[in-house]
């Protein structure tokens, strides 16, 4: 059913277009609301990458799902979103050159799934993108390093920093309860 509504947009069939879109709408704007943490620019990512999706239609040869490869436009498009900010690209490049801090402690208790999401929102935006990539897109650090023009060390680092700050926000958090 879907290869047969992929074969009708690449022949510019705007019904067909419309389905693909209402069907992937939430999924990706999701992922890009994760990764740029604004919804009018999440919105705008989202909304550029179906249109160069739709555009480059012929490039998709199913190898990989449809979901998969429109994902990877969509995190690109929130990606160059992101780069357009003022330091972001900066604070890629400082952060992989600084030494990673030790670990916080972090005792068993339990936190629901919207505390995290308000801690991962409230992290810098390239820790949050890196966290985002890693653990709830599931790319490697290999595809991350790609995917933000960075060395694979670099994602590794800033991952483990993003890991310990979330930490650190989350005990903050627990803290203010108390």
């Amino acid at each position: 059913m879907l290869n047969h509504i992929v074969e009708r947009c690449k022949k510019g069939d705007r019904n067909a277009q419309t389905e693909l879109y209402r069907r992937y709408y939430r999924g990706m704007y999701s992922v890009s609301l994760r990764i740029l943490n604004h919804t009018a620019e999440a919105e705008d990512a989202m909304q550029e990458a179906f249109l160069a999706a739709f555009k480059q239609l012929d490039s998709f040869r199913g190898e990989v799902s449809f979901g998969g490869w429109l994902k990877r436009i969509v995190v690109n498009r929130s990606i160059d979103q992101l780069r357009k900010r003022k330091n972001f690209t900066n604070d890629l490049s400082a952060l992989s050159h600084q030494v990673v801090e030790p670990s916080v402690s972090f005792e068993e208790e339990e936190i629901t799934s919207e505390q995290i999401r308000r801690a991962i929102d409230s992290l810098p935006d390239n820790y949050r993108v890196v966290l985002s990539l890693f653990l709830l897109e599931g790319y490697d650090h290999e595809e991350i390093a790609e995917i933000l023009k960075i060395s694979n060390g670099s994602s590794r680092i800033i991952y483990h920093r993003a890991k310990e700050k979330l930490k650190s926000v989350l005990i903050e958090k627990k803290m203010e309860r108390v």
